[in-house]
């Protein structure tokens, strides 16, 4: 089974969840479009962290997409998993069940309103912008049997066929969308010739544990089995307890007070005293690896 969390991205549940009908898998493309702005008179961007606190405890929970993600940066904050509908999409009763009508309907929200300014540049398409982590995100969306289509048309000339919604399966544009009124998102990226694997990377419980007793009395800087160490800070900091700064693929005494409070947390385990001293332990570790997207190995 493909992951219900896109590996990788921030993980902010916020329930409230409900299956899906069944049928063609689809993914639905929309744009944050918050401010007005023209090529007159550009806007600033909203920062992410706004949107990412809207929809995860703000008046936007009713409304959440799956994902939230930044084209500029690459962050992606996931609030329900992939075999919950969301509620991104007007839905009539009586209607074609729009949120739920496929095996999946994974909603993706990006960044973006159409000539916003961001570093001094205005961006008058997504497409313009860097699309940071696009490929990772196409590649998950991928991997739940989403077809690289667009059965309504792309964003910049669809429909809103209600039959072919029904029948197809593909991306879909927010206007593309039977009962949906919206224009967005006007423009999206093209899918990769080749989808990014989603292979879990793997972490050796012994490997990180010596990381984490070796790499803190050692010469700053050192390293031991970086690539793991660096797949486990990745995860601390999606998890909010490590800052950016320190994802450098060594287990110093930053990484371990980060590790620490993971412990602590009850969704690392709820320990105390010694049994959370920072140095990974294998429910502990697990865990970590269940919300992100990595395996762990003896």
């Amino acid at each position: 089974m493909p992951d219900l969390w896109m590996p990788g991205a921030q993980r902010l549940d916020i329930g409230d969840h409900a299956p899906t009908d069944g049928g063609p898998a689809k993914a639905v493309a929309h744009i944050t479009w918050d401010r007005n702005a023209s090529v007159a008179k550009p806007v600033d961007l909203v920062p992410y962290e706004n949107l990412r606190a809207y929809f995860s405890g703000g008046g936007g929970r009713t409304v959440a997409p799956h994902v939230l993600w930044d084209p500029f940066t690459g962050r992606v904050t996931q609030f329900v998993p992939a075999t919950s509908r969301s509620k991104s999409l007007v839905d009539v009763s009586g209607g074609t069940r729009t949120n739920r009508a496929g095996s999946v309907v994974i909603q993706v929200e990006a960044l973006f309103f159409p000539y916003c300014r961001v570093g001094g540049r205005t961006y008058a398409r997504l497409t313009d912008t860097p699309c940071k982590g696009w490929e990772e995100l196409h590649g998950w969306v991928h991997s739940w049997g989403v077809a690289d289509a667009w059965p309504n048309g792309r964003p910049e000339n669809c429909t809103r066929n209600e039959k072919t919604w029904e029948t197809k399966s593909g991306w879909y544009p927010h206007k593309g969308v039977p009962e949906n009124g919206h224009d967005d998102p006007l423009s999206w990226p093209a899918f990769p010739t080749s989808p990014k694997p989603t292979t879990k990377p793997k972490v050796s419980l012994a490997h990180v544990v010596y990381a984490a007793r070796h790499d803190p009395p050692a010469a700053q800087g050192h390293t031991s089995y970086k690539g793991e160490v660096l797949t486990v800070e990745k995860a601390l900091k999606a998890e909010g307890l490590l800052p950016a700064e320190y994802v450098d693929g060594s287990f110093g005494t930053k990484t371990v007070t980060a590790y620490a409070r993971w412990q602590r947390s009850p969704a690392g385990g709820g320990y105390t005293g010694d049994d959370a001293d920072g140095i990974p332990g294998e429910k502990s570790l697990r865990l970590l690896a269940a919300r992100h997207g990595f395996t762990v190995t003896d």
